[in-house]
């Protein structure tokens, strides 16, 4: 058994992403993006992919709050995993027998949609704590948010901050009001 953990565990952590390169470059496209695609061309349709990287300093700090308000209050605290939600969540989570209820920090959430899969699996889900570890690792929290606004899925095929203000409202980030936001 000890055995078998361990190749578990030596599988997981050679297979992680690299996440380095992220320090500089914006991604060229998500594990969630070539799924969307999948799905299109699995359906007969084209795929639609809008998006337009903006810098952190062009998105609204309307709409960085509102995210970090909905999405992950502690995001500037915790280290990528929030201990206090995932402990509640397993909780809730064993009680009802079923995956009922997530804790996903901004950090995982960036780590599912660059590299992994929507699945529930759980071995999908340690691979999403380790490479949420990762990007703490190497990239500042203003670098993560960064990244996850510009990748975050804002309706079908409407990819990041800027294209969804402009899909939605006709304006810029930048511009995006605490309502809209």
């Amino acid at each position: 058994i000890v055995a078998a953990l361990f190749a578990v565990a030596a599988y997981v952590y050679l297979t992680t992403p690299d996440v380095r390169y992220l320090r500089t470059d914006p991604p060229k496209s998500t594990a969630f993006m070539d799924l969307r695609a999948r799905e299109a061309r699995a359906k007969g349709e084209k795929p639609k992919r809008v998006q337009q990287w903006v810098a952190y300093s062009r998105i609204s700090p309307h709409l960085v709050r509102a995210v970090l308000v909905t999405e992950d209050s502690k995001f500037w605290q915790h280290d990528g995993l929030d201990y206090e939600q995932i402990r509640e969540s397993m909780e809730i989570n064993l009680e009802r027998g079923e995956f009922a209820r997530g804790a996903s920090t901004i950090t995982q959430q960036l780590a599912k949609n660059l590299f992994l899969s929507p699945s529930k699996n759980p071995l999908r889900k340690v691979r999403e704590l380790l490479i949420a570890r990762r990007l703490e690792a190497e990239l500042s929290k203003r670098r993560i948010l960064e990244i996850y606004l510009n990748v975050i899925e804002w309706g079908n095929g409407v990819f990041g901050a800027e294209a969804a203000a402009r899909h939605y409202y006709g304006v810029s980030a930048a511009r995006l009001s605490a309502e809209q936001a």
